[in-house]
């Protein structure tokens, strides 16, 4: 099998995880390699609110195999939209 590129394995981490959660996904945060394939992070919208600022979104950590299929995910942590993570 050929390997996947970066952007092919992000396509399909999104997709799985809009499958797997029901929520649209806002986008990828960030992909890492590991010993058994790859670690991403995406953002998923949890609830959608008026103003936007308010809505509720969620990051969830995605476990991929060397091939690109999602093996497994969880949530690590839901805020607003409008915080800002400060390191």
């Amino acid at each position: 099998m050929a390997e996947l590129s970066l952007a092919e394995i992000g396509r399909r981490v999104l997709g799985e995880v809009e499958a797997l959660s029901g929520c649209p996904v806002e986008g990828m945060t960030a992909i890492r390699a590991d010993d058994d394939g790859w670690v991403a992070m995406v953002d998923v919208l949890e609830l959608e609110r008026v103003p936007e600022t308010t809505d509720v979104l969620a990051s969830y950590e995605v476990n991929v195999d060397g091939d690109g299929a999602v093996t497994g995910y969880r949530r690590v942590r839901r805020f607003l939209r409008s915080q800002v993570e400060e390191r």
